[in-house]
């Protein structure tokens, strides 16, 4: 399995920007009012893996005095990271497509107006979840193994 780059990333949020601002430029008119903190289960998520990361990280590194890591935890918090930066990608896009479109009618319309804040806290959010998957990620690699670099140089 390789680590998660940022061509894995773009093209999700890409799209998914796209196809959601032709969506809200169809139907702005009909959709209900954004919640202002619609997009902090984001932020929420961010945190608790940044949190599991310090703590992984401590039992890769054999650093902290708890048990040494299962390899099947360290898959699942990778399976996790990778899972969450793509939704954090995704949402980013789909965030960065309402304030796409909200932007420039806040002049004419009240109702954009008042979204705006709601799409940069979940673009926020969105941004913060892929930093925090991503570091997640780098927790769970394994430290380089000396024994191991001799062997490749001989």
């Amino acid at each position: 399995m390789r680590f998660t780059k940022a061509s894995d990333l773009v093209p999700a949020g890409l799209v998914t920007a796209v196809a959601l601002y032709l969506f809200i430029r169809l139907l702005y008119g009909e959709l209900p009012p954004l919640p202002t903190f619609a997009g902090v289960t984001l932020l929420v998520l961010a945190v608790v893996e940044v949190v599991f990361g310090y703590v992984l990280r401590g039992r890769v590194r054999r650093t902290s005095s708890g048990r040494p890591l299962q390899p099947i935890t360290a898959a699942r918090a990778l399976a996790l990271a990778k899972a969450s930066s793509l939704l954090g990608s995704i949402m980013l896009g789909a965030w960065a497509a309402v304030l796409a479109y909200v932007v420039p009618e806040s002049a004419r319309v009240e109702a954009a107006r008042s979204d705006i804040p709601s799409a940069v806290i979940g673009a926020v959010s969105a941004a913060v979840l892929i930093a925090a998957a991503l570091w997640l990620e780098s927790c769970c690699r394994a430290p380089r193994d000396p024994d191991d670099q001799r062997r490749d140089a001989v």
